[in-house]
């Protein structure tokens, strides 16, 4: 099965999961309610934004030498800095970082990097226990599935589902739906995990250049417990969240958490900039960050597609897809859903893999209305769809023209040529308003859904003619 007809099978999976689609449609109707709450004044809004956004594209310029100054920075603080260009080389790394320091077990806080190295199995594989302190992500951990949204990856489950996935794998306990008692559950039987837990991994969502601090946001305070309860912490993000000042922090902040989660500001905001100190009685003895590339330096060298890396990770653009709610997360096939992942995914992966996802929008311009950093996502998407057919496209994208089919590129070509030819347009014209009725009822994808258009009996030249105008009005 190909990358289309995989695609197209998860689309109607989805479509048919009746429960799945009313999960996401509650869900999505909240966190949009919310998020409009915290910006009742468009003209504070848009200044915001456009501050966001020079902020990130400011970072994006300058990243070779902020990483620098990153790496430099940190190492005077006493964070042990490593640099990974694949998926593969990040998760050897860790493996390596938790084998010097003899670690067993891993607590492991919200980070969607690691979701991109798939490091839980690669962990697990190499008898590393791994448990998910997030409580979303401990859900989908137990239903081993992936996220399905980037900002809460267990938003595809109700209660009556959560509550019957804790009575399977802690039987000991009493079945319930009460969201606050099954908050309880997973927090007494985390707590034991973060205790005798050997080493905490965490996300990143901003590396600050200026002094090599690394920023968590968070809600539960489990990304806290993860990073300073055990006696190591190893953090690993993309290399494109360095920014260059640490006050660039709060602008990205407060748009940050408004636009994920309509909060004005997240329970838990985490500063980290060095390991535990002589006489301190708390955090780990060594902290470690790793940088993952994953083809974020190749996707920086169109000045363009440039735009793609200066992504938050709010999930606003996933919130307020039309596309994304009705299909959930799942359905993509890829680590990032929505219209985020429709810009990365086959930058990232390549054409030849994911080049598909881009046929899952409507170009309604939702998702740039409400980027808080202003990403042009439907002018992104509508460059890498055209590029997966466009062999000849003069692009750094990889896998570019893989979706081309000849037959579509013959027929495109003779309408090119048709169009161009006022003569033989004119006689196309005449015939297929004489002939309309011949016109196929199956006219591929299009006519699934829909009645095949027939052309109307006169065209619109022969109509004004007929009422009395030229065929130059």
């Amino acid at each position: 099965m190909n990358q289309t007809q995989a695609f197209k099978q998860r689309i109607d999976d989805a479509l048919h999961n009746d429960q799945l689609r009313a999960n996401f449609r509650s869900a999505m109707d909240g966190i949009m309610s919310h998020r409009a709450s915290q910006f009742p004044d468009d003209v504070q809004l848009q200044a915001l934004r456009e501050q966001a956004r020079a902020i990130r594209a400011n970072a994006l310029v300058k990243q070779p030498e902020l990483l620098v100054q990153l790496e430099q920075k940190l190492t005077e603080n006493g964070i042990q800095v490593h640099w990974a260009e694949t998926p593969t080389e990040a998760n050897q790394m860790i493996l390596g970082i938790l084998h010097q320091a003899d670690a067993k077990s891993v607590i492991k806080g919200k980070s969607m990097v690691s979701e991109e190295t798939e490091l839980n199995r690669y962990l697990e594989e190499h008898d590393i226990e791994v448990i998910e302190s997030d409580l979303g992500e401990y859900i989908i951990q137990l239903a081993q599935e992936p996220p399905s949204h980037i900002v809460a990856p267990a938003i595809h489950k109700n209660r009556q589902e959560v509550g019957k996935l804790f009575q399977k794998h802690h039987p000991e306990q009493p079945y319930t739906e009460d969201i606050d008692a099954l908050t309880q559950t997973a927090r007494h039987i985390l707590r034991d995990k973060f205790a005798q837990a050997d080493a905490g991994i965490s996300g990143v969502n901003f590396a600050v250049a200026e002094t090599g601090t690394l920023c968590l946001v968070e809600n539960e305070g489990n990304g806290r417990l993860s990073t300073t309860a055990p006696r190591v912490h190893i953090a690993i993000t993309g290399i494109e969240k360095v920014v260059e000042k640490l006050s660039d922090i709060p602008p990205l902040l407060n748009i940050l958490t408004k636009s994920a989660t309509g909060q004005p500001i997240t329970t838990y905001f985490n500063m980290i900039s060095r390991p535990r100190q002589p006489g301190e009685k708390d955090g780990p003895e060594a902290v470690h960050l790793v940088l993952l590339d994953n083809g974020r330096s190749h996707i920086r060298v169109d000045e363009e597609l440039l735009d793609t890396l200066r992504c938050i990770r709010c999930g606003a653009c996933i919130n307020h897809c039309p596309v994304y709610v009705q299909l959930g997360g799942h359905a993509y096939g890829t680590v990032y859903p929505g219209p985020i992942g429709l810009a990365l995914e086959p930058q990232r992966l390549g054409l030849d893999k994911a080049g598909t996802l881009t046929s899952a929008c409507s170009l309604c311009g939702a998702c740039g209305e409400v980027c808080p950093v202003k990403i042009p996502l439907p002018k992104l998407i509508n460059r890498l769809r055209a590029e997966s057919v466009n062999h000849k496209q003069n692009t750094s994208v990889k896998g570019k023209g893989a979706l081309r089919k000849p037959s579509e590129a013959t027929i495109w070509r003779l309408w090119q040529f048709l169009y161009a030819n006022a003569r033989l347009y004119r006689a196309f014209l005449y015939m297929a308003t004489r002939f309309g009725k011949l016109t196929p009822n199956q006219l591929g994808a299009w006519t699934r859904y829909r009645q095949a258009v027939k052309p109307a009996r006169k065209s619109l030249h022969e109509l004004a003619k007929q009422a009395g105008f030229s065929h130059g009005v």
